[in-house]
């Protein structure tokens, strides 16, 4: 697995066209959050040179077309609007003069206060008290952690927190960074969206253990609210509302160790019934 440092230095080759090198994987695809990532650092380098009050808080992508992890991605930024409170950024990936995976970030300025709120934290083993549950994944999973080596990422036994009895599929997953990171808030920001495709999806499958399926993610939203950093712990609270017609829709609230909340995600996914006959 490549270090997530080298994963989100990308090679900016024109103002607005940067390319990523590709990356050492085991998986014939591109992992998603990577694409995401990668596209976000884009993003984010063409605000930072002349916006430097501004930060990422949401971007709202689309996988478009399996990517090849084994072939660079280049990443073409159109500037769609620089605003005084506001700039946006579309960000098209495109490997072999396709589009993978189209995204829009956009940033706010620094400074502005309103009214605060926020939702509290569900209480939960802390991951100490958790230790390894790599076993816990499914088999497919499993294979994953292999490629997220440099990831700690402990998955809460469901008999140690409250479920709420509305909601359909609940899983909570403890994860960090086990490497040291840089002390820049974006790229945080950053690693968190490359963080925050795994698992997810995953999440939609407790109902149905056992269950083969094809799964891939079909889109992509976060929104970062507070400062965090990934090499510290982070609560993903995750929930799957509704799975129907092969896909699934899968949500996740993102809390610090101290109970903050800092992002949330949203992401639809194709949870297609495996079928060994299918050519």
């Amino acid at each position: 697995m490549t270090d997530i440092r080298d994963i989100l230095d990308l090679e900016r080759i024109d103002r607005d066209i940067f390319r990523g090198a590709p990356v050492n994987s085991q998986l014939p695809r591109t992992f998603g959050g990577q694409v995401a990532a990668q596209a976000l650092v884009a993003a984010v380098r063409t605000v930072a040179e002349d916006e430097d009050s501004k930060k990422v808080h949401s971007l709202h992508g689309y996988f478009l077309k399996a990517g090849v992890s084994s072939e660079p991605t280049v990443f073409l930024v159109d500037r769609l609007r620089s605003g005084r409170s506001f700039s946006t950024r579309q960000v098209s990936a495109v490997q072999n003069g396709e589009t993978i995976f189209s995204m829009q970030a956009s940033f706010h300025r620094e400074g502005d206060v309103g009214p605060e709120h926020a939702d509290r934290m569900r209480e939960v083993p802390a991951p100490d008290e958790i230790g390894d549950t790599a076993a816990s994944f499914p088999a497919s999973s499993r294979a994953l952690l292999d490629e997220w080596i440099d990831w700690d990422v402990r998955v809460v036994p469901p008999e140690d927190y409250a479920h709420n009895p509305f909601s359909a599929s609940q899983q909570v997953v403890w994860f960090k960074s086990k490497r040291p990171l840089p002390d820049e808030d974006t790229f945080h920001i950053c690693a968190l969206a490359y963080m925050s495709d795994m698992t997810l999806l995953q999440s939609s499958m407790v109902p149905h253990p056992g269950h083969k399926v094809q799964m891939a993610s079909l889109d992509h939203a976060m929104w970062f609210l507070r400062p965090f950093r990934v090499d510290e712990w982070l609560l993903y609270d995750q929930v799957s509302p509704s799975a129907s017609s092969a896909r699934a829709l899968t949500h996740g609230r993102i809390f610090d160790a101290q109970g903050n909340l800092v992002a949330m995600v949203t992401q639809e996914g194709l949870t297609r019934t495996f079928d060994e006959d299918r050519t």
